[in-house]
């Protein structure tokens, strides 16, 4: 526009004489739209129309309303600058309206076209600025009140200057208690760590960004706190800005996702050496447990025997840990008598805890069944109770307890009915800082040799598995409670077909092809099978397996799952399709290693020459009866 002004504004011009609205309009028309009225009430109904208009140029002298009058009333609800037009007789009506408040200036009649100018554009850049300077102060409280994180500004001197309520509830006052004081008088202990950041960023005159914690060790409130010094037109720093951004979730789930991440990548390395590791405990086992008849009357070499068995089985049940809590799905749930497991462990915690520790249940009553791989699940309880022994080196109780838990509002599960498996050891307790980190892998506080770090991952690992969740209350000298939370099953356990200890049925005799690319495994499944009385044929890969079976029929294959060149999964497949009826046992050290069908019979290594013979023999039943 041509006088200077940013853009065009509007302004309204009152007066009773037309021609001094015409005037004025000839005046102002190539620089400002322009309203005109002769009518003071008719002004104060435009002025409610346009909320826009930045200038009121009045006559002091009307009918009806008096120009001073007009322009207080006009005050009471808008934002328009307004100037008075004038004679010199009206002075005092001037100094009046001056005085309240009511007009910016005045300009006396007949004006001074270049006077008047000026003047309507000093009023319309002031209603500019004062506009802008009403946005930004609700942009700012409206920052203020509405945003998330805690904000503050803070004069050179650290005193507070502006502050939302986020930030006042942190200092646990309201916010007039907090402005124009320090944040140190207000933060209690936490006020030297602040007085020192604060001076660092004034100091740096650079945005300064840190992460800050409050509250005890594994319960901490994480804080992303950015500040901000501000520079006057001089270039002095004279406030600071200071955002404060809670992270605690944040921090929350990436130590999820850092926890996630181990366990991948131990699943990964797991699975990766699972089958070479359970063939060699195969043939160690399988060796040994031949091998003992042998020297029945020799103790010393008997006791050897057992010595390199437990060392093996050690070996076994620690493979397994590695798979059980880095499995993403376990294939072996099914429903389960979560009391009845617990009563058959007694044994199993005879022989494993020792003498210095009892073992007591607390089993409720009439508990449905439970989703959940019941050797993974006996597994955790043992290690539980194995954590609870060694947290008890003079000896105490451990109780195994059972109970329906109801759970609502819990991040971690669904809301409904779960069964609650708590062990409890009256032991020395966790601390705080480690009770955070007893879940990840390999994390141990035994000394070396006494723990892999893994019994307490294994559980985590079991719950997540089975939708369920892993809670530890412990308190240092009283002990710990470690509860697993498990979904109750849709349907009932189905009963054992056979009885628990009898020993297995060989059945008639058979000839068994076995199929495996590691010949110590073979032997020994082949030592196995001919101590039952069946005939047995070795094949080194699938490939050859199947020109023995063009050659010469078997009655049933046995074979390693994974095997170069052929699977035992590829195996079973071209067996089905050219011999339907001849049933085929898959072996494996790694069952996740690939998709098995789920009508394919499977034993896990290492196994008992029980476990294989009767495995053989029910599947020879099977064949026989005509269902397999």
């Amino acid at each position: 526009m041509s006088d200077g002004t940013a853009g065009v504004g509007t302004i309204l011009a009152v007066d009773d004489e037309p021609d001094i609205l015409i005037a004025l309009e000839d005046l102002f028309e190539d620089s400002y739209r322009v309203l005109t009225t002769a009518r003071p009430a008719e002004a104060l109904e435009i002025l409610r129309a346009e909320p826009d208009i930045a200038v009121v140029l009045s006559d002091q002298r009307m009918p009806g309303l008096t120009g001073d009058a007009l322009l207080a009333e006009a005050r009471t609800f808008h934002d328009a600058q307004a100037i008075l037009l004038t004679g010199y007789a009206d002075i005092t009506a001037v100094i009046a309206a001056l005085n309240r408040g009511g007009i910016v200036g005045y300009v006396t009649k007949p004006w001074d076209a270049s006077l008047l100018r000026s003047t309507v554009r000093q009023a319309f850049e002031r209603h500019h600025l004062g506009r802008g300077l009403a946005t930004e102060r609700a942009l700012l409280r409206g920052l203020l009140d509405h945003a998330q994180d805690a904000i503050s500004f803070k004069d050179a001197q650290r005193r507070f200057v502006r502050l939302n309520a986020r930030k006042a509830a942190l200092l646990g006052h309201d916010i007039a208690a907090c402005l124009g004081r320090r944040e140190e008088e207000l933060a209690g202990t936490r006020g030297a760590a602040v007085i020192e950041a604060d001076a660092a960023a004034i100091r740096a005159g650079t945005v300064a960004e840190t992460l800050v914690s409050d509250g005890p060790t594994g319960a901490e409130q994480w804080r992303y706190v950015t500040r901000v010094p501000i520079r006057d037109v001089g270039g002095s720093i004279s406030h600071l800005a200071v955002i404060e951004r809670d992270v605690t979730e944040q921090r929350t789930l990436e130590a999820r996702l850092r926890q996630s991440d181990k366990m991948q990548a131990l699943g990964t390395l797991a699975g990766g050496i699972a089958h070479d590791f359970n063939n060699l405990l195969t043939a160690i086992l399988g060796s040994l447990e031949l091998a003992a008849p042998k020297v029945v009357d020799l103790p010393r070499v008997q006791r050897l025997i057992e010595n390199a068995r437990g060392a093996a089985e050690r070996g076994a049940s620690l493979t397994k840990r590695l798979l059980s809590f880095s499995r993403a799905h376990d294939l072996q749930a099914r429903a389960v008598n979560v009391n009845a497991l617990i009563v058959g462990m007694s044994d199993l915690f005879g022989r494993s805890l020792g003498g210095l520790v009892t073992v007591r249940t607390d089993l409720e009553d009439g508990l449905p069944a439970v989703q959940v791989d019941p050797e993974q699940l006996e597994l955790a309880v043992l290690n539980l109770c194995i954590n609870a022994r060694d947290a008890m080196p003079e000896g105490g109780a451990i109780t195994v307890a059972t109970r329906r838990l109801d759970i609502t509002a819990d991040p971690e599960i669904g809301d409904g009915a779960y069964l609650g498996l708590s062990v409890t050891d009256e032991g020395t307790g966790i601390p705080e800082e480690i009770l955070r980190r007893v879940c990840e892998p390999f994390f141990t506080t035994k000394a070396v040799g006494q723990g892999t770090g893994l019994g307490l991952a294994m559980v985590f690992g079991l719950a997540q598995q089975s939708k369920g969740r892993l809670a530890i209350d412990s308190e240092v000298g009283r002990g710990t409670r470690v509860e697993l939370a498990l979904p109750f099953a849709a349907a009932a356990p189905r009963q054992a077909t056979e009885v628990a200890g009898a020993a297995p049925v060989a059945g008639r005799r058979a000839r068994v092809l076995i199929v495996d690319d590691d010949p110590q495994v073979r032997h020994v499944t082949a030592s196995f099978l001919t101590g039952f009385g069946h005939s047995t044929t070795e094949a080194g890969d699938g490939d050859s397996a199947l020109q023995h079976l063009q050659r010469d029929r078997c009655d049933i294959v046995v074979a390693d799952l994974a095997m170069p060149g052929m699977s035992g999964v590829e195996l079973a497949a071209a067996i089905r399709d050219r011999y339907p009826g001849l049933p085929v046992l898959i072996l494996t050290g790694h069952a996740d290693a690939m998709q098995i069908p789920e009508d394919l019979p499977v034993l896990s290594k290492p196994f008992r020459s029980a476990d294989l013979a009767g495995r053989v023999a029910t599947l020879l039943d099977a064949a026989d009866s005509g269902s397999c």
